[in-house]
């Protein structure tokens, strides 16, 4: 009888260095019976079926030996100007130069590996998005944590430690209803990271995921808008469009995409074809702007109803942000609970969240966690808020 092999001396270094067990824990879901705030999926009734099903069907009927075939690294001619015309429309500047990437993970993949050597420091938010984190942590990085308040990243503790010595080769930020916490950073606080950045020759990456699902207020500039000599802008479909499409943007210096590229081409060589077509198809025939406000208006409903479940049952002591568009929402726990500790009786309760802790790049938040009101219906989120609420109050 053979004795089945053990392949893990084999495993890179950089493997065991990313992490991720909690974010395969939120894509693998919950348990039957179990209300989830987990992960930041949109909500399945804002994907326009009957126009994608007519869009895709005219593609492939008319389009095959595109549609169905490979495309530039860079991706379709046509699909990168229709995206240059929409940044323009929506941010107010013309990209000098833009490349379609698999989503906007992918973005910040190509950001790795065109950019970063083992060891090159690098700043992000505490807390941050969990995936940013695992795909530097893969890289090598030295991350460094900025910390953050109501408002966002901290612009004058980012100064101090660049003052300290700290020389990061870029800061990676999410400006709009930030993963994890909802927050959005204000405009004074926008000019004036752009500003110390460019003194410092930081260059910034700015994720801009959920940009586009306001509810509460108009948008303010994006970083890049600002300085697009200085900023490299992630974006992504996912949450505007549909994930299963895997289509996101990447746009900024000309010298630095042209380097995204070069990293895309030893990776998946090119964006789905199809899906590009879809995106520009939908696009140019007006469907952002008919879907989006109501998938803003479902959202908007969906926070203020978990947001009244979480007024009339958390204790004394738990508080919560307040976001004005988004998914997320982060919630603080009295001082000795640990969230880790509280999930699986959160989950016998019948409700499911991600503790704060790996949003961290540091040892933080163990008294963190995050709750998404995205998938869930009114009447569902209002009872995940009280179950949520009796378990952190039988935990006092």
């Amino acid at each position: 009888m053979s004795t089945r092999a053990d392949w893990s001396g084999l495993f890179a270094h950089r493997a065991g260095l990313r992490g991720g067990e909690e974010l395969a824990a939120i894509l693998a879901g919950v348990p039957d019976g179990v209300l989830p705030l987990t992960g930041g999926f949109p909500n399945a009734s804002t994907f326009a079926t009957d126009v994608l099903g007519d869009i895709a069907a005219r593609v492939l009927r008319d389009e095959p030996g595109l549609a169905l075939q490979y495309t530039p690294v860079e991706g379709i001619a046509s699909v990168r100007e229709y995206l240059s015309e929409r940044q323009e429309a929506l941010q107010g500047v013309r990209p000098e130069a833009l490349m379609v990437t698999s989503g906007g993970m992918e973005c910040l993949a190509l950001v790795c590996s065109a950019l970063l050597d083992p060891g090159d420091a690098i700043a992000v938010e505490g807390p941050t998005y969990l995936g940013a984190l695992m795909a530097f942590r893969g890289a090598e990085a030295d991350v460094h944590e900025i910390p953050m308040d109501e408002d966002g990243l901290i612009v004058d503790a980012f100064a101090e430690q660049l003052e300290g010595g700290l020389r990061p080769k870029l800061l990676y930020v999410i400006p709009e209803y930030q993963n994890p916490t909802g927050r959005t950073l204000p405009l004074e606080r926008r000019e004036a990271l752009v500003e110390l950045c460019r003194r410092h020759g930081v260059l910034i990456l700015e994720d801009v995921a959920y940009r586009e699902l306001a509810w509460g207020a108009e948008p303010l500039p994006t970083l890049w808008s600002l300085a697009p000599d200085a900023v490299v802008q992630a974006g992504t479909f996912s949450k505007i469009f549909f994930p299963g499409v895997r289509l996101g943007w990447a746009a900024g210096p000309a010298e630095v995409v042209e380097q995204l590229a070069a990293a895309k081409a030893n990776t998946d060589q090119c964006a789905s074809a199809l899906g590009q077509r879809m995106v520009e198809e939908y696009g140019r025939g007006g469907h952002f702007e008919s879907q989006l406000p109501r998938a803003c208006e479902l959202y908007g409903s969906h926070w203020r109803a978990l947001d009244g479940a979480l007024r009339a049952s958390m204790p004394d002591g738990v508080s919560w942000t307040q976001p004005t568009g988004g998914f997320l929402t982060w919630v603080e726990l009295p001082a000795g609970l640990d969230a880790m500790e509280l999930r699986e009786a959160a989950v016998e309760a019948g409700v499911a969240f991600v503790p704060g802790a790996p949003f961290y790049a540091s040892d933080s938040g163990a008294s963190t966690l995050r709750l998404s009101f995205s998938a869930l219906g009114e009447a569902d989120l209002a009872e995940a808020g009280r179950r949520l609420g009796s378990v952190i109050a039988d935990s006092l």
